[in-house]
């Protein structure tokens, strides 16, 4: 009896052994996977995704991961999506999958970009849903107005398969949020009646420069001028109004056109936003210096030239801009 009981105990204690060093031979065995992602489909089991493994030779055997998965089945239940996997052993790759922590894909609103352009850059991004009819997005919105303006320039992550109407909202809620804040802390006084017209303001501050520390002082001429009842006079809005039309070259003929957005025509603000203005744009409208200034010219180089009268700025035009001409 007791030989037999010895027997069974050294049986016992060898297969204990052989399963230990099995383990451990896994553990670091690594997933020589050969591309940036692998999906998992929905209803795909264990056995069918080491086999596809093996088939694609990032590993060498299913069996003893088949094996070890009898000893704990619940570490081997697999969720669908597309993951990133590469430098992960077989283990490790198996329980991300396992744990659902999919790749993580990232679109950017840049501040200064039209609601166009954007949907243009985000039906071409990577495992988004983007509907047939493009109508669907802006439903999707749920705007009353038009969609220009309202995107929060960001980075936005997003798992596989997300739709392009999830994506927008997402940024359409943050920039609710960033309009909410910047209008409760505006200015007093004001010439601004609602958030939305801070919004276009805003777009307009956004296309006029791209010289961060100059946004409050180019929303200060914006300011004084609408206080004085001042066209604005601001060729970004001129550009949206034409559309496609235009080739890059603004002309003399195009700021006598009339649209509703060519402040050189029209008095107060366009209908709408211009384009998506960053989060430092909307204080700058909603929070603008005060200045006695009325005019800028581009200096060339990114900054510009600010004036408190016509003299000055008409002096301000002949120095960067005719003379610039002139030297080409």
């Amino acid at each position: 009896m007791k030989k037999l009981t010895l027997f069974f105990l050294l049986v016992l204690l060898g297969a204990s052994a052989y399963i230990y060093h099995s383990f451990q031979a896994i553990k670091h065995e690594p997933l020589t996977i050969t591309s940036e992602i692998y999906e998992v489909s929905q209803g795909t089991g264990f056995n069918r995704l080491c086999n596809d493994w093996q088939m694609k030779g990032y590993l060498e055997s299913c069996l003893k991961y088949q094996v070890y998965a009898k000893f704990v089945p619940e570490l081997f239940h697999l969720k669908a999506g597309v993951y990133e996997l590469a430098g992960m052993t077989v283990l490790e790759a198996v329980g991300k999958i396992h744990r659902g922590e999919q790749k993580q894909f990232s679109f950017t609103i840049i501040a200064g970009d039209t609601f166009q352009n954007i949907l243009k850059k985000l039906k071409n991004s990577p495992f988004v849903v983007y509907p047939s009819d493009e109508q669907e997005l802006i439903e999707a919105m749920q705007l009353d107005g038009a969609p220009e303006g309202w995107l929060l320039p960001e980075t936005y992550h997003y798992e596989a398969y997300t739709s392009a109407s999830a994506v927008l909202n997402r940024a359409k809620e943050k920039m609710q949020t960033v309009l909410h804040q910047a209008w409760q802390q505006r200015m007093d006084a004001l010439p601004l009646k609602e958030p939305y017209q801070a919004l276009i303001l805003a777009s307009i501050i956004e296309k006029e420069t791209g010289h961060a520390p100059e946004r409050a002082t180019i929303a200060s001429v914006f300011i004084n001028r609408l206080n004085r009842n001042m066209r604005l006079q601001t060729d970004p809005t001129v550009i949206y109004g034409l559309g496609d039309d235009f080739d890059g070259d603004i002309k003399r003929r195009h700021l006598k056109e009339h649209t509703p957005y060519n402040t050189y025509r029209i008095k107060g603000l366009p209908p709408t936003p211009i384009a998506m203005p960053s989060a430092e744009a909307i204080y700058a409208a909603t929070q603008p210096e005060q200045t006695p200034y009325y005019y800028f010219v581009s200096k060339g180089n990114g900054q510009h030239q600010f004036s408190k009268s016509l003299r000055e700025h008409n002096q301000a035009v002949k120095k960067y801009i005719l003379k610039s001409n002139n030297d080409s």
